[in-house]
């Protein structure tokens, strides 16, 4: 299990004599725990809308699990991330277990590649690509391939590194 988790959290503006039922707004966010979730929520609700956490409430906050945690997916992630030169809109393929493993190998894989930290990274959507004439990248194409192996090219054999000293070289490629 990695260290994310997926949160459905659902708030809206305090309510007042002008506006008694305001509007509901409902955010997926991926955070470590519940407070960070909390907090990633106002975060983005203060960008998007008049609203902070000062003058407004959390009605609801609920974990999502993985329906199917056993099949392997396809997930394409759209992301919008702060480089050292700007903001760049980015979307990425992973083929993983969960939505929550594809968006962990995606911080895993923006660090690595792009330096990019955690707060600097805004999950736009993560959708599960079902058709495989919809995946985009070469790099999980050629794992949709039928009968697809892998090389086992350093194979030890066990009868023969069993004698200390022998006169020839054991082959380690079958």
């Amino acid at each position: 299990m990695g260290r994310l988790q997926e949160y459905q959290i659902i708030g809206r503006h305090l309510p007042s004599e002008a506006n008694p039922t305001p509007k509901l707004y409902r955010m997926r966010i991926f955070a470590p725990n519940e407070v960070v979730a909390k907090s990633r929520f106002w975060y983005f609700l203060g960008k998007l809308r008049k609203i902070k956490k000062a003058n407004g409430e959390i009605v609801s906050v609920n974990q999502i699990h993985e329906k199917r945690p056993q099949k392997v997916k396809n997930f394409g992630i759209w992301i919008r991330y702060d480089s050292r030169s700007g903001t760049h809109n980015m979307y990425k393929e992973y083929r993983e277990m969960s939505r929550t493993d594809a968006v962990d190998a995606l911080y895993q894989d923006m660090a690595a590649r792009h330096r990019s930290r955690f707060r600097s990274i805004h999950i736009l959507k993560v959708i599960e690509v079902e058709k495989t004439a919809d995946i985009r990248r070469p790099y999980i194409k050629q794992l949709l391939v039928k009968n697809l192996k892998f090389p086992l090219p350093h194979r030890v054999n066990k009868s023969a590194s069993k004698k200390i000293f022998s006169s020839s070289r054991p082959s380690t490629f079958f």
